[in-house]
């Protein structure tokens, strides 16, 4: 966390998301194993208000795409085109560590991508949790498989409703 950086963090259905940035923009988002008390809406920092928003809006189901600054400097060349790659994969869809891969035009590459998708510094707004196995098995998540799953299937109602 740099001078510049500030907190918030709200009250989830899978605990406490921490949202980080500045004014540059959002730099991290992440689930926190320990609670925290969530921060006033009214005690949001104005940097921070607009992810705050969209995050609370995402999990009451009022917004499935993300569109906000992002302030990230840290990522190689190929981990930033992994998280790019991720905001291919919609809302209530999957893509698997291959199918990045070879998007990507490297199929040799897949631990590459399993390995780009933990460093990935904005989970949820990033959707890495919408990456499986090659067989549709989950793996890998930072922020536990218990929340990959959750997340999956709480995006779900909205991808079978758009079958029909």
């Amino acid at each position: 966390m740099t001078k510049s950086d500030t907190a918030t963090y709200l009250s989830s259905p899978l605990g406490t998301v921490e949202l980080r940035g500045s004014e540059a923009g959002l730099s991290a988002v992440s689930f926190l194993n320990e609670p925290v008390a969530a921060t006033a809406p009214a005690a949001v920092p104005d940097c921070l208000r607009e992810a705050h928003r969209q995050v609370r809006a995402y999990f009451g189901r009022e917004l499935h795409t993300f569109d906000l600054r992002y302030d990230v400097a840290r990522g190689t060349d190929f981990q930033r085109q992994v998280w790019a790659a991720l905001l291919g994969v919609g809302y209530g869809r999957t893509a698997s560590y291959l199918d990045l891969a070879r998007q990507l035009g490297n199929p040799g590459a897949v631990r590459a991508v399993g390995a780009a998708n933990r460093q990935n510094p904005l989970g949820l707004v990033w959707p890495c949790h919408r990456i499986i196995g090659a067989n549709g098995t989950l793996t890998g998540y930072a922020g536990g498989l218990w929340r990959k799953k959750w997340l999956l299937a709480f995006e779900q109602p909205v991808a079978q409703a758009e079958l029909f």
